[in-house]
């Protein structure tokens, strides 16, 4: 069987988890998003994707009568906060926005869901409310499902970065779904996943500035809307960078260039600093997605999403169970 299976992507960012999932055989129906920014970068890569941009919370999927009876309903949600009680959702808005995913799954009858969150999501006492409202409406429309976490760094992608996600698949396609193992054999550390960037204008010193930047990224954080500008993280995430010679608190507009006098401080503000387009390869977007805008709305985009090499394995998965019963519908 060789036909796309079709998908509808919520929250869609700027399209990481649909960029993965186009790669694992999926051609999306609709993209949504209420970022303009997001929308835009999107359209740059995707001209012909259906993007529309709106707030999921508004979105009536009777308008866009081609997202129902889909294979996916895909969605890579902002972090929920710990909730003893979905009752907490009005003044929630990330956990308004799972809410409204399981309930459009109610509408769009999916034959599949994929949700990407933060790890606690999948096991954490404190959310056990969250995952039984869940679980309930998911039993209740014939779905079963699984939780579990991946390692970003486990798909190639040079971060350490773990991620939270509910599959489910309606009763007949369930039981041959597998959650997707580890593709590398061995972590992929910044200076390699960098070195080329680093030494496009000419550093001299690139070679030796990636032999010591030899673990994984942290954990790429988009940050909050409301926040200043671009940088790496909290303190703790900023030392972890500091220990590999990136100064994390801002980043750069570009490379070292080959007039660049490398300090070699352990002052980690004289330190060489990252940029946008070094964070997207950290992410793994590939080097020709363009992400729209702004430097700090640019880095935003990237740190938010969905690391792509994560979206084709979680889709290759999906794709093998939906496979694997004729649909009758």
């Amino acid at each position: 069987m060789t036909d796309r299976l079709r998908f509808v992507d919520v929250c869609s960012g700027a399209g990481g988890l649909a960029s993965g999932l186009e790669s694992a055989g999926f051609s999306p129906v609709l993209l949504l998003d209420n970022k303009p920014q997001a929308c835009e970068t999107l359209l740059a890569n995707r001209p012909h994707w259906n993007v529309v941009c709106e707030d999921l919370l508004q979105f009536l999927p009777d308008d866009h009568p081609q997202t129902l009876d889909v294979d996916l309903l895909s969605a890579g949600l902002p972090r929920v906060k710990a909730s003893a009680a979905v009752a907490r959702a009005h003044s929630d808005q990330e956990l308004r926005l799972l809410i409204a995913t399981i309930y459009l799954a109610h509408s769009i009858q999916p034959r599949a869901l994929l949700l990407e969150n933060l790890p606690a999501l999948v096991d954490s006492p404190a959310y056990a409310g969250i995952r039984e409202f869940v679980e309930a409406e998911l039993t209740h429309l014939g779905y079963r499902f699984r939780w579990f976490v991946l390692n970003a760094a486990d798909f190639g992608v040079p971060q350490e970065r773990r991620q939270g996600i509910l599959v489910a698949l309606k009763e007949q396609w369930f039981p041959a779904f597998v959650p997707p193992g580890p593709t590398v054999d061995e972590h992929v550390p910044v200076g390699r996943a960098l070195l080329s960037s680093m030494k496009a204008r000419g550093w001299h010193d690139a070679d030796a500035w990636a032999a010591g930047a030899s673990a994984v990224a942290p954990t790429l954080v988009g940050g909050s809307e409301n926040r200043g500008g671009a940088d790496l993280g909290p303190s703790g995430t900023k030392r972890a960078w500091a220990r590999m010679g990136v100064n994390a608190g801002a980043m750069a507009d570009e490379v070292p260039g080959l007039d660049y006098v490398w300090p070699r401080s352990d002052d980690p503000t004289q330190m060489v600093k990252i940029t946008v387009d070094q964070a997207a390869l950290l992410q793994s977007f590939p080097p020709e997605w363009h992400i729209t805008g702004r430097k700090t709305a640019r880095y935003r985009q990237i740190g938010h999403a969905t690391p792509p090499p994560v979206g084709r394995a979680l889709g290759a998965a999906v794709a093998t169970a939906l496979r694997s019963v004729h649909s009758s519908s």
